[in-house]
């Protein structure tokens, strides 16, 4: 019953008592470090949705990523206009995978399992992680997965490789390469 109190006051933080809250914390976040390993995690609800338990197996981290567009600094010397390269850059990652590839690098004996938004400033992204130790957990389903986070099989990594855009009543999980030039030719001819 508790769960569905802290699910409602998450929906919607700004509304609730959690800004406040999250407004104190991140001071304190501000002055840790990047990757902080915690005892447990902030939003239990969301937590334990993805996969999380109260047991022996299972770690937290909280992970700070960067928050910005991808502008770059203006180069010094000469460049060409076409090849200045400051606006206009995209990132095939989103911070959630990259938050998950910095924990994975860190705790090199553990393995990824899933993470959620935490909470965000003008600067900063925080997200926690779950991570699943096999050694002591052996039956758990990733177990067996060897460094998947690297190998985009986390549902963030899912994400950024656009296997979640799913259309409804849709066969596959996304358009084949020919079948987006196809679509993108016709458009074209119109």
């Amino acid at each position: 019953m508790a769960y569905k109190y802290i699910a409602k006051a998450w929906k919607k933080p700004k509304e609730s008592y959690v800004k406040d809250l999250m407004w104190q914390r991140a001071i304190t976040w501000r002055k840790q470090h990047a990757i902080v390993r915690i005892e447990r995690p902030t939003r239990l609800d969301r937590a334990r949705n993805l996969g999380y338990k109260a047991k022996q197996g299972f770690v937290m981290a909280r992970v700070r990523v960067r928050r910005s567009g991808f502008r770059k600094t203006r180069p010094i010397s000469g460049r060409r206009q076409k090849r200045m390269g400051v606006n206009k850059f995209k990132v095939g990652k989103n911070t959630r995978l990259i938050a998950e590839e910095r924990v994975a690098r860190r705790f090199p004996n553990l393995e990824v399992l899933n993470s959620y938004w935490v909470w965000e400033d003008g600067r900063f992204k925080w997200h926690e992680v779950i991570l699943v130790d096999p050694v002591l957990l052996p039956d758990h389903p990733i177990a067996n997965q060897t460094r998947r986070v690297f190998r985009g099989l986390t549902s963030a990594g899912k994400q950024a490789r656009g296997l979640h855009n799913r259309g409804l009543g849709a066969e596959k999980v996304r358009p084949s390469k020919k079948a987006i030039l196809r679509r993108r030719n016709k458009h074209q001819r119109k």
